[in-house]
């Protein structure tokens, strides 16, 4: 009879934002002011809200695809599209105007995040039940450990955090090369589909997707990697020990 998969021996790799704490609906608070200043800065050349939130959110892509995590991405794609919009409609360009954008761009990074539902309760589960626990985010050091530092994410992770701006297969191979894991009692939790799941599943972990209702357009992206090991797709943190459960007993029913 074969030696049982203990789970003490597992390792999981949370994400951060999004996963254990929130973090879009911080950017859809200030995307709701800035539609509003421009809404009323353009109206007069009939500026639609959808087109103006079209043009932001290609530059927000844009910046992220070219500079990763970095805090000033987000303020940029805001004046970015601005200034392509008084260059587009004639609108005469104010310094003023620009700064009050940086500044409301920048204020995302300044309020105080909150942990998503069940975090703790999930957390502690998995730490008492014996798994190796390691944050993996993505962003600027100073303000992802600002995060980490204000939900007392240490208590769980320790020193064992890895911060990069960007989270790419590549990135993610050189962690999983400096944890030396087995593949398949390694695991990714995340909610993005493009800096999470797919390097996990590329370097041939496992992966479990938190879907999100709203989620970042950069995010979506098609799963074209075929898993290795086990994939899940769950709609609440909560269900993660039960997924990771599922799949031990799968796995020791298959080699008994």
């Amino acid at each position: 009879m074969s030696q049982s998969i203990q789970p003490d021996k597992q390792t999981l790799l949370f994400d951060l934002d999004d996963t254990l704490i929130h973090c879009n609906k911080y950017f859809d608070i200030v995307i709701h002011e800035y539609l509003k200043l421009m809404s009323r800065w353009f109206d007069d050349y009939r500026v639609e809200q959808q087109d103006i939130l079209a043009i932001q959110s290609r530059f927000d892509l844009e910046g992220v695809s070219v500079n990763g995590f970095v805090s000033t991405h987000f303020p940029q794609s805001l004046v970015k599209c601005y200034t392509f919009l008084c260059e587009q409609t004639g609108r005469v360009y104010s310094q003023a105007d620009y700064e009050i954008l940086w500044k409301l761009g920048l204020s995302v990074y300044e309020m105080e995040v909150e942990p998503y539902p069940g975090m703790l309760d999930t957390l502690n589960r998995l730490r008492d039940e014996g798994y190796n626990m390691y944050l993996y985010t993505g962003g600027e050091t100073l303000i992802q450990q600002r995060k980490i530092d204000q939900m007392k994410l240490s208590v769980y992770f320790d020193d064992r955090i890895f911060i990069r701006q960007h989270k790419t297969t590549d990135a993610l191979s050189s962690i999983l090369d400096q944890l030396k894991t087995n593949p398949l009692q390694t695991w990714m939790i995340g909610n993005s589909l493009r800096t999470d799941v797919i390097p996990a599943l590329t370097n041939g972990i496992n992966a479990v997707y938190l879907k999100q209702n709203n989620e970042w357009a950069y995010n979506l992206v098609d799963v074209d990697v075929e898993p290795k090991g086990a994939f899940y797709t769950i709609d609440r943190l909560t269900a993660v020990p039960d997924v990771i459960q599922q799949w031990n007993t799968k796995r020791n029913d298959d080699v008994i």
